[in-house]
């Protein structure tokens, strides 16, 4: 008895698509399957392997980007999913020859040593300096009634907000030193002071 064929409404539906990726401000069209990750999709498939793989499951933050201005963990992102949204990567943070504020941060104060995690670092800093700027709480800020003023950037606040982060290496002083320079304030040594950004 031949096997049995099966109907068209059973059929597997197809598991790759041509997508389109619009990334550091250029647009990208390209098959993927319908599984690959934005980390893969970016490394793989665009060459643009600043962003790192380090864990592969949401917890170092080595492949942090920006996808419409918010920070984003590319490996647990499915690429088909960021069609028509805006992907900024750490080869698209700088304005041509010049760093930008967080990046020349990040060098001037030693916020990194071995360096495979500072592009998610960077890219992590410019979302949470978005985020205390428009007034979002993390989970140290003192006051988040409705008519408590916005929390002061302090290495408290700095800390909790990159705690998504790892450095292996360990320079989280220098890492909060330099994210407090780029919001517009200075950290003395281990950062003790207050930062309004």
């Amino acid at each position: 008895m031949p096997p049995s064929t099966p109907s068209e409404s059973s059929a597997p539906s197809p598991t790759y698509s041509d997508i389109s990726l619009r990334v550091n401000g250029e647009t990208h069209t390209l098959p993927v399957d319908h599984r690959t990750t934005l980390l893969d999709a970016l490394r793989e498939r665009l060459d643009l392997t600043g962003t790192k793989k380090g864990c592969d499951h949401g917890q170092c933050g080595a492949c942090t980007v920006l996808v419409d201005g918010r920070r984003s963990l590319a490996c647990l992102q499915f690429a088909v999913a960021t069609q028509g949204r805006e992907v900024t990567t750490i080869e698209g943070v700088a304005d041509g020859d010049r760093l930008h504020p967080v990046q020349q941060a990040f060098l001037d104060l030693d916020g990194y040593q071995c360096g495979y995690c500072t592009p998610g670092q960077i890219c992590s800093a410019l979302g949470m300096i978005e985020e205390h700027a428009a007034g979002w709480p993390s989970a140290v800020t003192a006051d988040i009634g409705p008519e408590a003023a916005p929390a002061p950037l302090d290495a408290d606040e700095i800390r909790e907000r990159m705690s998504g982060n790892l450095c292996r290496c360990g320079a989280y002083a220098s890492i909060v030193e330099a994210v407090a320079r780029a919001a517009g304030g200075s950290c003395a040594g281990v950062c003790g002071t207050e930062v309004t950004a």
